[in-house]
């Protein structure tokens, strides 16, 4: 299997260990705001992202924006923009003094696009205006209806750039209308301690042994090697297993070449959700997927982390390959990810298989509760297609599925 479609397999398959499986990375530096090109100075408070939210000082954003605050309570703002009034609403948060609000709420009052610039850590409020020429990216949807219910059935890249945004019209409608946001786990409660602890207890070795004991010599160079070019020390993963190291090496060169999962469709979709406070229903949990991660075997777990290896230095090249092939929405493409996972049984069953058969059954108790509800499903991409899909799991239980 070529590496690109392995790296795939984490980036379009599992949302639960791109947001927590590498706890051995440095924190992240908190966001800039950029209005117009021109950075904003925060004087009394700088953004903060909680919960996978990038939150912004209120009053300096909203200034910079030629916009006027108001009022702030109880949840609901009042703006003036160009003279007109608007009152929105959206989550406000108190830090030392400040009033601070969601980011996408404040750009959407104002009348302003809002961007992510990953390599930067930078959030980029651009006239909406603007924004008409550029064609957002086709990617992956899929419509079905039964008995007054529709679902909408989204194939997300867990991390993602600026360049796949904005998502087409299409997207935005059907999420504007939905009930309910379904999503692999919720990505925004990523940075729990709870969640943190799952991946220490799964993810390190409790036996007093560490990850030279259960590898190879060969791997175990390799891997000090790679990690010293990176800025780290050669034996700075040793209390995890392979399964977490992997993860971390794929996400050092992932974050390097401008793809974060804070910009993924799912946690994107997520955000909206939580600023609409619409329910987020989970199809797994963390705890199921770091479980299978967990459970893979010593051999595959180490083939895997040599694969990463091996290939780190066109992992660039990888990515981008794969970011493209979401943004043209190509289905042959996807489809033959999805049937190369054949050549790994044990892979192909723990990662598609098994948790395809899951999400569809769960998919099908949403189209048959009798609500008349809508449900805007996100979940990797690589679980729809192929002979063990999600889409072919639903056409055998009756349904009709389609593309969008």
């Amino acid at each position: 299997m070529k590496y690109w479609k392995r790296m795939l397999l984490s980036i379009t398959i599992s949302a639960g260990l791109m947001a927590t499986a590498a706890p051995a990375m440095a924190a992240p530096q908190q966001p800039a705001v950029k209005v117009n090109d021109h950075a904003v100075q925060y004087a009394g408070g700088a953004p903060v992202i909680d919960h996978g939210t990038t939150y912004v000082p209120l009053k300096t954003t909203l200034q910079a924006m030629n916009a006027k605050l108001t009022g702030a309570a109880d949840d609901t703002i009042h703006v003036v923009v160009d003279g007109k009034t608007i009152t929105l609403k959206g989550k406000l948060k108190r830090i030392n003094g400040v009033t601070y609000a969601p980011i996408r709420i404040v750009g959407d009052a104002a009348g302003y696009e809002v961007r992510w610039d990953a390599k930067t850590r930078t959030v980029l409020l651009v006239p909406k205006a603007a924004e008409t020429a550029k064609a957002g990216g086709r990617g992956f949807m899929w419509e079905v209806e039964h008995n007054g219910n529709t679902v909408y059935l989204v194939g997300s890249m867990h991390i993602a750039d600026d360049s796949f945004y904005p998502l087409r019209p299409e997207f935005e409608e059907a999420f504007a209308e939905a009930d309910y946001l379904g999503v692999e786990i919720d990505l925004s409660k990523a940075a729990d301690e709870a969640q943190q602890q799952k991946v220490m207890d799964m993810g390190m070795y409790q036996d007093g042994t560490t990850l030279k004991d259960h590898i190879s010599g060969e791997t175990y160079a390799k891997l000090g090697k790679i990690l010293q070019q990176s800025g780290m020390k050669p034996d700075a993963l040793d209390a995890f297993k392979p399964w977490v190291v992997e993860s971390t090496i794929s996400s050092l060169k992932s974050i390097k070449a401008g793809y974060e999962a804070e910009a993924g469709i799912d946690l994107y979709f997520i955000q909206k959700a939580i600023e609409r406070k619409i329910p987020v229903v989970e199809l797994e949990s963390y705890e199921s997927q770091l479980s299978m991660f967990n459970g893979f075997s010593k051999e595959l777990q180490e083939k895997n982390l040599n694969t990463a290896l091996d290939n780190f230095d066109v992992l660039d090249d990888g990515v981008d390959k794969m970011a493209e092939m979401w943004k043209t929405g190509n289905d042959e493409q996807l489809l033959e990810l999805t049937n190369s996972m054949a050549a790994e049984p044990e892979y192909n069953k723990a990662m598609l298989i098994d948790r395809n058969i899951g999400m569809a059954d769960k998919i099908d108790g949403y189209l048959k509760n009798g609500k008349k509800e809508e449900y805007f499903i996100v979940v990797g991409a690589a679980h729809y297609l192929g002979e063990h899909g999600i889409i072919k799991l639903l056409q055998d239980k009756g349904y009709t599925v389609v593309r969008k």
